[in-house]
């Protein structure tokens, strides 16, 4: 699962108060680039983690070590978010909390802005190439429009043309068959990947 969109939640823990936002990221530079617009310079702390497939990321900054990115981090695991970056801010109260007591706030307020947030399954999305002649180009076009697969990029050479092609893996099942009966077996497409086991 994945954010359907940014979130926030905020709670006020000892007089300190702590304030969760979160968003879907489709890579670490889009959550990199997340994290620092949701950071407020003014604050005490902007504590984050995120989180795109195998790779991932925490900062305490300047909480003692493992009390806020860590379980930013266990919050996101904990709900299997996956592609997501979360940033607790927190603006200090005068009270200290102690280790427990920081890894509770910081962890707790993360956990429960996810729990709020909306979430929609993660589309896992193909990038392939298709290789077709002029004379298919229309045809190609016109299938792309149909099943709603994303054109990245286009190239022409002296043989013909290169499209770069994004799509969720099922639509790109329907659209292989599609591409060949449109341009009688034609066109090539490069990267196929294998057919889901029935279920």
């Amino acid at each position: 699962m994945t954010l359907a969109g940014p979130a926030r939640f905020q709670a006020e823990v000892r007089k300190s108060r702590f304030l969760a936002q979160a968003a879907p990221a489709g890579d670490p530079e889009q959550a990199m680039a997340l994290l620092l617009r949701f950071s407020d310079p003014s604050a005490t702390h902007n504590c984050w983690a995120w989180r795109v497939g195998s790779l991932y990321r925490s900062s305490d900054d300047n909480e003692p070590g493992g009390t806020a990115g860590r379980p930013i981090l266990q919050a996101i695991d904990s709900q299997a978010v996956d592609r997501a970056v979360v940033v607790v801010t927190r603006w200090y109260g005068g009270i200290k909390l102690g280790a427990g007591g920081l890894a509770r706030a910081y962890g707790g307020t993360a956990a429960e802005c996810l729990r709020q947030a909306e979430k929609v399954p993660l589309v896992e999305l193909v990038r392939l190439r298709i290789e077709c002649a002029f004379e298919d180009l229309g045809a190609v076009h016109a299938l792309l429009e149909q099943l709603q697969v994303r054109k990245l990029d286009e190239s022409f050479s002296a043989s013909g043309a290169q499209l770069g092609v994004e799509a969720d893996a099922g639509v790109i099942q329907a659209f292989a068959p599609a591409l060949r009966d449109a341009t009688r077996n034609r066109a090539r497409l490069l990267d196929l990947p294998p057919k889901p086991p029935a279920s």
